[in-house]
């Protein structure tokens, strides 16, 4: 279905994009999304974190659509560099946060041997935590096996099973929660 606006020069969506008008900021996203998500998957690589720099170069001509001068270039190329700026952004912020993920994996002393006795009280400790996490509601216990046992961040672990990267860290939260109430009441602390 034609949008309304299918005919309106861009300097007169971002006027109308100003005074707070929803239609003329989906008339933008309608003709510029395609190219702005393209160039953020070829610069990012991961569809989820591409969709993260679409969504907010849409919200920032919404948030500042004055940011864009005519005079400098066309709607397309004011988006799409706002595109590559985010995209490049976030490129740097993630390869920094391996990096130092890496280095903090490094600095870990190694574990000290173990004895017989250690490695019982490991074995049954285990027993219990499987027991803690098997009691979970499946929405708690899946995330959190993908994250603590598959070793998948939060982000993949939203990825695979498709919800958003809030509800999953919340969803964690309280499975985690649930099993440290469980392994008290189990290890003497509860009633």
């Amino acid at each position: 279905m034609p949008s309304a606006l299918e005919h309106t020069h861009d300097s007169q969506l971002l006027v109308l994009v100003a005074s707070g008008r929803q239609d003329a900021l989906a008339e933008v996203f309608r003709r510029y999304s395609g190219a702005v998500h393209g160039l953020a998957r070829r610069l990012v690589t991961d569809a989820t974190l591409a969709e993260e720099v679409t969504q907010e170069v849409f919200l920032r001509i919404w948030k500042a659509p004055e940011r864009f001068d005519p005079s400098r270039g066309s709607l397309r190329s004011y988006l799409l560099a706002q595109c590559h700026g985010r995209s490049i952004d976030l490129v740097r912020s993630e390869s920094a946060r391996r990096r130092r993920e890496e280095r903090e994996g490094a600095r870990q002393p190694p574990e000290p041997p173990s004895t017989v006795e250690q490695e019982v009280l490991g074995e049954a400790q285990a027993s219990d935590v499987r027991a803690a996490l098997d009691g979970l509601p499946d929405g708690e216990r899946r995330p959190i096996e993908l994250a603590y046992f598959g070793g998948h961040t939060y982000r993949e672990v939203a990825e695979m099973l498709g919800e958003p990267e809030g509800t999953i860290k919340s969803r964690i939260r309280k499975g985690l929660s649930r099993m440290r109430a469980d392994l008290h009441t189990v290890h003497g602390g509860g009633s």
